[in-house]
């Protein structure tokens, strides 16, 4: 099955024919590169995926991760990927890309050799050749090495004693430090200032102001959930009391949204987040001015002001909060959608909110996890550090 050369010219040709099926998914300006990545098999297989109704991003990131693991074979051993991977071949993975960089001062041949690491150079897939990589992108790799065996039907060798103990090593040895996706969290004092910047009367204003207050009170939703959100999961719930003590009081509108399929779940864990008050009400007001009957409720406005039919990308839900971000003043590189996700969290958590109950919100998995998103910054402000001082 492995090829030792680039197959043909009609043979990529055919492969980017293939491809085509998958340009919603896939960036159309890869297709030739990934067409001459990708062995017939491969892109059988992605096909196969999407039809499985895997989701969009996890789609991209399988193909990416696909196409650098072909390239990385073919540099390195002359083939491309046999199916399934013997464990000799995932160890040789691991310590190209996860190694000592005091080591490698004193022997160059320590790690991803100089020829394999020009070729993924070349082909726009490699920019740093001389760090390791983060053993969370190393990590992902492997997942998605395994999960392409196993969807092809075959046994890997993933699980082996051998190559956990030579990974746990690996990064050890790469002391390289996890970073946040966002270096800060969007907490709510944060939130205010960018809400004030989007307070105005057009529909973007109107736009951006549901999206980002839908965003962070339904537990710090991912940009993905957010841009692929439709008026089919909202369900409309009786007003409850702004007050829980004085259930007789003043109420606020409260509706819920059925998540679907998340980065964690599939669309029948009947996952579900509240709205509550004000933001129920700003999503209202831009469902009813945008005219929305059905379909993607957060969607592309053109330059006249017209609302399109096309949901919004998780790439413009970046952009819609880093550009309200610089308009508040602040510095747009230090924040990313994620940190509406860590932003909820570590709000949760100055007011006193249980773990476990934000976490019924924001649906995390894992208390060790969902802890995570709590901003050590926030870390100055407490007890813990101060016995000493």
């Amino acid at each position: 099955m492995a090829r030792d050369l680039p197959a043909p010219a009609d043979g990529i040709d055919q492969r980017a024919e293939q491809l085509d099926a998958l340009d919603a998914i896939l960036p159309f300006g890869r297709r030739t590169q990934l067409a001459e990545l990708l062995t017939d098999e491969d892109v059988a297989t992605l096909k196969h995926l999407a039809r499985q109704g895997i989701g969009d991003n996890s789609l991209r990131a399988l193909a990416s991760d696909l196409s650098y693991l072909e390239a990385w074979s073919l540099a390195a051993t002359g083939t491309a990927l046999p199916w399934p991977a013997p464990e000799t071949l995932l160890l040789k993975f691991v310590a190209h890309h996860l190694w000592d960089p005091a080591k490698r001062e004193s022997d160059s041949s320590h790690g991803m050799p100089n020829g394999v690491a020009a070729s993924l150079r070349d082909l726009g897939l490699l920019r740093m050749a001389n760090k390791p990589h983060a053993p969370s992108t190393v990590r992902r790799r492997l997942s998605s090495w395994a999960t392409l065996t196993n969807w092809r039907g075959l046994q890997g060798t993933f699980n082996a004693a051998g190559l956990k103990s030579t990974l746990k090593l690996a990064v050890r040895a790469a002391a390289r430090p996890r970073l946040r996706k966002s270096t800060k969290a969007v907490t709510s004092d944060v939130l205010t200032a960018v809400l004030k910047t989007c307070a105005g009367d057009s529909l973007v204003d109107c736009r951006d102001r549901a999206l980002l207050l839908a965003a962070f009170a339904s537990g710090g939703r991912r940009r993905s959930e957010i841009a692929s959100l439709r008026l089919e999961q909202l369900v409309d719930e009786m007003p409850v009391p702004m007050d829980v003590d004085e259930p007789d009081g003043k109420k606020l509108p409260c509706l819920t949204i059925r998540l679907g399929r998340t980065k964690t779940a599939d669309a029948y864990a009947g996952q579900s987040a509240l709205l509550i008050g004000r933001p129920v009400i700003a999503l209202k007001d831009w469902i009813l001015r945008a005219g929305i009957g059905d379909g993607a409720i957060f969607r592309a406005i053109d330059r006249w002001g017209h609302v399109q039919r096309r949901a919004l990308t998780s790439q413009a839900v970046n952009l819609i909060l880093k550009r309200r971000i610089a308009a508040a003043g602040l510095d747009p590189a230090e924040f990313s959608a994620h940190g509406l996700r860590a932003g909820y969290l570590t709000e949760a958590a100055r007011r006193g909110i249980p773990l476990v109950e934000a976490m019924q919100q924001s649906q995390h998995r894992s208390l060790n996890q969902a802890a995570r998103y709590y901003n050590d910054a926030d870390r100055k402000l407490g007890k813990a550090a101060r016995l000493v001082v």
